[in-house]
């Protein structure tokens, strides 16, 4: 059932992006819009074209989600493999798991290393943002009179 939908939602997402989909989709509108003072304006008329739109959109959300997280994790996991068969730092796979805020501190530091400045300290930032999620599940995870005690953090394992 899951390839079949994914077999589905592929060729879906394929078909909805054409332009002659758009084109048809606004020949329709024109159509209804047209067909207006035929029906007076009434409520039908209206509820025709809301009920039509509304069913569509809720459909194509879950079709379209379904393609979209599908083609994010074969680039992911191509990226990955670039990564891996290079020389880039290895540290950096896995960072889409990371947080808006670090996201966002990492993409700076890395523009500036692009610079030839700070390389380092970009590299040690990945290391620091990858274990940001691991200490914060610890913490969590802590029973209640165990917070008077420090534990060690193992460092992340270097590639």
């Amino acid at each position: 059932m899951k390839h079949l939908f994914a077999r589905f939602a592929t060729k879906t997402s394929e078909w909805a992006g054409k332009p002659v989909i758009f084109i048809l989709a606004l020949i329709a509108v024109i159509i209804w819009a047209c067909l207006g003072p035929l029906f007076d304006y009434s409520e039908t008329w209206q509820l025709v074209i809301n009920t039509g739109t509304t069913i569509i959109t809720f459909l194509m959300v879950f079709v379209l989600q379904n393609a979209q997280t599908r083609d994010t994790r074969a680039i992911q996991a191509k990226l990955n493999e670039i990564i891996l068969t290079s020389h880039a730092e290895n540290r950096f796979i896995g960072i889409e798991n990371l947080d808006e805020e670090e996201l966002k501190r990492l993409d700076e530091l890395v523009a500036k290393a692009a610079k030839g400045r700070g390389e380092t300290e970009a590299c040690r930032t990945v290391e620091a943002a990858k274990a940001a999620p691991l200490k914060k599940a610890a913490a969590r995870k802590r029973p209640v009179a165990a917070k008077g005690t420090k534990q060690k953090q193992r460092p992340l394992e270097k590639s």
